[in-house]
């Protein structure tokens, strides 16, 4: 069913996009075209996706940083007429390229923070990319509200730190307006990157959440291109993120990318449970890389917290006018001990809770009152956001009066509280200073005041503002475990903020420590901090994304889906879709045919609640095997006794059950065992094991099998189940060691089964009993969907070389969807097995139709 969260959008469904610039020299930069008005009035025109064949040269000659906002300052001019454009400093945007190549070109595209009338965009337009590279998106105001301060603020800002939207007031309830906002905001960033790309040459790198769905715009219209995510804040939860509606949307689009970046690994830990409880994509950890297999794609995941940018901090911290503020405010607090909080107006950065801790550590230690001042500095609020902040400001300064109040006294308040816009260069004055930073955010997706605080702390080796700190180099943290800085400061006292008690112990514990301690952590953190900068992280990301991507040009590719369904297939170059009529065609022109079916997953749907065959596959199994030139086997790991049953109607049908411990070749026949041993004393030890972990799992079963025992938990929980199997795998494995057994995983099961039963030894039996009767097969047809099935093509992959099948054989050995095998052709799913088999009855020269067929209810 498809999902109403963007069935009003006919465009995304369409994948129109506008045609600009498709044929061009390399590097040369189209003009800049802006499309002011209603976001209903765009090109209408079918994209054409490029899927070059041709491997990219990775000569890296550009990057385009697509954001939010542009890192750009910009003020009208004196005179009113036209703008005044500097760089933003302070953008971490602007610092991305300190990491790249020299020779790299660096673009930008994103919004201007002010709003350009229509009929001076397409000037301001020329100017930005000729002066700064830069390629603005103009939204309407109206778009723009709905998109920022809507979507962005009022619903994903909230969740991803945790706040369901339990009431109107906290949060916002979803609105589909704003998310077709939010998605037509992002169509109109992609416009931009597309009339500026040059797909073969350059890379995109989006940022942070208010683009999530922008790589599926992009991943339309350029298969090939090498495309990087990284989300600035926190990833919750997944019972929280589940809870958003266009879930799936913005998940799916994300995977659209070839590399997604987070802070921490939390973040990309609740990102993949996210992927495997929705999806059913399982991650994999090689050579310290993690990646997700999503249709032949590895998305690679990259966790690693963003820098500092260390020469900014300190060509900030050599101005004179800083010097003079440190003298200032050393004068001011003179005999007191400075904790500092540097933090934006938001609920989430937990300021009151951190006043409560200060009161407490006064009340505990009465030691400090007179002597610790705690000066907080509270930034303005970014943008207008989906909280009203006006109950959390009161709280703010109600806390301050009581605690004044109570502990103050002429010439001393323990809370200096500072709500006004403060510099960089002023607050590097207060870090100077402060003999502790204390951050107690609740929940928070970097946060690098902790970074900038250590980096002033050590002043500038040579430097005469070096000595405002005198002696050696000194520094204490007090951070929340809730912030994605945290994990990399191993020297700093980590604490849950919610507990105002343990809090106001780390603050005493954090000024009270010794000297020298307080160096050794300075030293720590200080190492990190100046090593693992803004330039060091961009660089490794731009290093993982070419190493991910690199992969990618090794395939063919092409894309598939409509709107957010859009996904791009990739797959090895001998890797194809099993075509009905090359596989018809061999078929008529063979004379003795071997046709080896898998049944769940391959002819019966996995998930299907009935597990008898339908009528119409019944009838094209019968007139398949009803060919005397056809040998037709299903191979499957069902029990003997139930494939008879389904398939009663099937007379000439041979069946191997129990992954061919059991073979009959034709209902009249008698059933062979593979194996000299009926020794199963052995399921006697596997049995307690099992029903051990049965008990423990919640929605696991037991299968008692003949020859073999399988424990399944296709019905319990994806992430504990995968789990326990693993666990269960090496328990068994331990336990039957000495036992003529194998124990193998497989879709949602862990199964024992004697060594000798084996698909693929089914296989090698069927090839070699055809050719002992002079009738060597000269058609091959198998089919299967699991880890069992491969035993089957790896067999037939060596058929010809040991002299089973004639170099002159038709084989076609065929996995069930798209994913790694060691199969050459690959079918979507059952639907597509079953079309295919009905095209082969078609053409069978002598079906034979049962009476049987009709029988029961099947």
């Amino acid at each position: 069913m498809q999902s109403r969260s963007y069935t009003n959008l006919l465009e995304l469904a369409s994948g129109n996009f506008p045609v600009m610039g498709r044929e061009r020299e390399k590097r040369r930069l189209p003009r800049i075209m802006t499309v002011p008005g209603s976001i209903t009035e765009l090109d209408d025109e079918q994209a054409s996706s490029v899927a070059s064949d041709n491997p990219s040269s990775l000569s890296m000659d550009r990057m385009i940083i697509v954001a939010n906002q542009l890192p750009l300052k910009a003020k009208r001019r004196p005179d009113n007429k036209g703008w005044s454009f500097t760089w933003d400093d302070d953008s971490l945007l602007l610092r991305l390229k300190d990491g790249f190549p020299d020779d790299m070109e660096v673009l930008y595209v994103g919004s201007l923070s002010v709003d350009v009338d229509p009929i001076e965009q397409d000037d301001v337009a020329q100017v930005l990319l000729d002066r700064f590279g830069c390629v603005p998106t103009f939204l309407p105001p109206n778009l723009m509200e709905k998109y920022y301060d809507g979507f962005c603020k009022k619903q994903l800002w909230p969740l991803f730190h945790y706040m369901l939207p339990f009431s109107a007031d906290h949060g916002g309830r979803f609105d589909r307006g704003m998310w077709e906002a939010y998605v037509a905001a992002n169509k109109l960033f992609s416009q931009k990157v597309i009339e500026v790309i040059n797909p073969e040459d350059d890379f995109v790198w989006v940022h942070d959440y208010h683009l999530m769905v922008l790589p599926t715009f992009l991943r339309r219209r350029f298969n090939r291109l090498r495309m990087g995510f990284f989300l600035h804040s926190p990833f919750p939860s997944s019972e929280i993120y589940r809870t958003l509606p266009v879930r799936e949307e913005i998940l799916k689009a994300l995977l659209n990318s070839d590399l997604i970046g987070f802070h921490t690994f939390d973040y990309a830990r609740h990102f993949l449970s996210c992927c495997s409880r929705m999806f059913g994509l399982e991650y994999q950890s090689k050579r310290g890389y993690i990646g997700l297999d999503y249709y032949g794609r590895t998305v690679g995941i990259k966790i690693m917290p963003v820098g500092i940018h260390m020469g900014q901090i300190e060509s900030v911290m050599k101005l004179a006018d800083k010097e003079w503020r440190v003298e200032e405010l050393k004068q001011q607090f003179e005999g007191k001990t400075v904790l500092l909080g540097v933090d934006d107006m938001d609920v989430f950065k937990g300021i009151n809770l951190k006043l409560l801790a200060m009161e407490q550590m006064l009340r505990l230690h009465p030691s400090w009152q007179g002597r610790a001042v705690l000066v907080q500095i509270a930034n303005p609020a970014r943008g207008k956001g989906g909280i009203d902040l006006d109950e959390i400001q009161v709280e703010i300064q109600e806390s301050c009066k009581r605690i004044n109040d109570e502990f103050g006294k002429p010439g001393y308040q323990p809370i200096v509280y500072i709500d006004t816009p403060l510099g960089i260069g002023e607050r590097v004055a207060y870090y100077s200073i402060a003999e502790c930073v204390v951050v107690t955010a609740v929940r928070d997706g970097m946060n690098l005041t902790p970074y900038e605080y250590i980096v002033c702390r050590h002043g500038i080796s040579g430097s005469e503002a070096n000595s405002d700190l005198g002696g050696p180099k000194k520094s204490m943290l007090v951070v929340s475990e809730f912030i994605g800085c945290s994990p990399s400061l191993s020297g700093a006292i980590r604490v849950n903020p919610w507990n105002v008690e343990a809090t106001a112990e780390a603050m005493n514990e954090a000024i009270s420590m010794s000297d020298p301690e307080k160096q050794l952590r300075h030293e720590k953190h200080y190492r990190y901090v100046s090593t693992h900068d803004v330039a060091y992280w961009s660089r490794s990301f731009l290093q993982d994304m070419e190493r991910t991507c690199a992969d990618h040009f090794r395939k063919r590719c092409w894309g598939i889906g409509l709107g957010f369904g859009f996904r791009v297939v990739s797959l090895d170059p001998n890797f194809r879709k099993l075509s009905i009529d090359d596989i018809v065609s061999a078929y008529i022109k063979s004379k003795n045919r071997a046709i080896l079916l898998d049944y769940d997953g391959t002819v019966m749907p996995q998930n299907s609640i009935i597990k008898t065959p339908s009528r119409e596959v019944i009838s094209i199994v019968n007139r398949l095997s009803g060919d005397p030139n056809n040998t037709v086997f299903i191979v499957s790991g069902r029990g003997r006794e139930s494939l008879s049953r389904a398939f009663a109607p099937c007379k000439r049908l041979g069946i191997a059950a129990e992954h061919g411990y059991f073979m009959r070749r034709s209902q009249d026949a008698e059933w062979e065992t593979c194996g000299q041993s009926t020794d199963f004393g052995w399921m006697q030890m596997a049995e307690p094991v099992m029903k051990l972990y049965t008990e423990s799992t919640d929605g696991s079963s037991i299968e008692t099998k003949e020859s073999a025992l399988v424990w399944q938990y296709r019905d319990a929980d994806p992430g504990f189940g995968f789990a326990q199997a693993k666990e269960m795998l090496d328990h068994l494995e331990s336990v039957l060691a000495n036992e003529p057994v194998a124990v193998k995983s497989g879709q949602y099961i862990v199964e024992v089964k004697p060594q000798e039963a084996s698909k693929g030894l089914v296989a090698e039996k069927i090839f070699t009993s055809m050719a002992e009767k002079g009738k060597q097969a000269d058609f091959v047809l198998c089919i299967g969907d699991d880890r069992s099935d491969e035993d089957m093509f790896e067999i037939i992959g060596n058929a010809i070389s040991r002299n089973m099948l004639s170099v002159n054989t038709a084989v076609f050995a065929c996995t069930v969807g798209q994913k790694p095998s060691k199969a050459k052709y690959y079918l979507d799913d059952t639907s597509e097995v079953i079309l295919m088999l009905e095209n082969l009855a078609e053409a069978t020269d002598t079906p034979v139709t049962s009476d049987d067929e009709n029988e029961g209810s099947l």
